[in-house]
C-alpha cells in the first residue's frame, strides 16, 4: 500500500547519507576541512557548523544526480573544496545549503559537459544504495516510485527533489537551477501529475498539498555560488 504523503516517501527514498567511511578519499578530505575550519579564525563558527552539517543533505543530492555513490562523493568533494576556497563570497543571512547545493549542481553540469558522462542506472547500482523498509508492501512501493521517478525528464526529476526532499521554496530552488521560480512551479506540477498518474491520482493530490506549504515558507534566495 502507498503511503498517502508522497513528500515523506521521497525523503525516504532518498535519505540522508550519514555513514562515512573515514579512511575514505571523502572521510579524509572532512578531517582536513574540520582541522582547518578549528584554525581559521576569520570563518564564524556559525559557517563551520553549517558546512559540515550539509554533507548528509549535499550526499543524497548528489546521489540524486550522479546515481553512483562514489561519483556523488567525489562531487561533494569538490563542493566543499570550493565552498572552502570561495567562502568570502558567501553571503551571512542566506541560506548556506541552497548556496552549497548550487556548487554542487553546477560542478556536476559543468562535468558532464566537459567528459560528456551519462548517468543511468543499467544495473540498478544506484537503488541498491538506498534504504527501504522491512515490510513487503512497502518495499514493492518504493520500486514503484523508483520506476516512476525514473520515467520523469531529469529537469522535473530535480524540481521535485529539492521541493519536496529538501524542502526548498520554489525561489530558492530557483536560484540553484537557474531560472524563474514560475519555471520550478511548473516542473513541479508536471512532476506531481505524472507521479500522480503513475502511482495513483490520490497520491499526486496529497503532494500537492504538501508542495503548496512547502512553497509558502520564506527560504531565501542563494547567492555567490561559485
Amino acid at each position: 500500500m502507498i503511503p498517502s504523503h508522497l513528500g515523506g516517501l521521497l525523503r525516504e527514498h532518498y535519505p540522508e547519507i550519514v555513514a562515512l567511511d573515514a579512511g575514505s578519499r571523502l572521510g579524509e578530505m572532512l578531517a582536513r576541512l574540520t582541522r582547518a575550519l578549528a584554525a581559521a579564525d576569520e570563518v564564524p563558527a556559525a559557517f563551520g557548523r553549517e558546512l559540515l552539517g550539509a554533507v548528509p543533505r549535499l550526499r543524497r543530492y548528489a546521489l540524486s544526480l550522479t546515481q553512483h555513490g562514489a561519483d556523488a562523493d567525489d562531487m561533494v568533494q569538490h563542493t566543499l573544496l570550493k565552498a572552502w576556497e570561495h567562502r568570502r563570497q558567501f553571503v551571512p543571512g542566506t541560506s548556506l545549503s541552497a548556496w552549497l547545493f548550487a556548487i554542487l549542481r553546477n560542478g556536476f553540469f559543468n562535468g558532464r559537459r566537459k567528459y560528456r558522462l551519462e548517468v543511468a542506472d543499467p544495473d540498478g547500482a544506484h537503488a541498491a544504495t538506498l534504504a527501504s523498509a522491512a515490510e513487503q508492501e512497502h518495499r514493492a512501493s518504493l520500486r514503484d516510485l523508483q520506476g516512476a521517478l525514473d520515467r520523469l525528464e531529469p529537469a522535473q526529476r530535480e524540481a521535485l527533489l529539492l521541493v519536496a526532499v529538501e524542502g526548498l521554496s520554489y525561489e530558492a530552488a530557483a536560484g540553484i537551477i537557474g531560472c524563474p521560480a514560475g519555471t520550478v512551479k511548473s516542473r513541479v506540477s508536471r512532476a506531481r501529475d505524472r507521479l500522480g498518474q503513475d502511482l495513483g491520482q490520490d497520491l499526486g493530490q496529497n503532494l500537492g498539498r504538501d508542495l503548496g506549504r512547502e512553497a509558502d515558507r520564506p527560504v531565501r534566495s542563494p547567492s555567490g555560488a561559485a
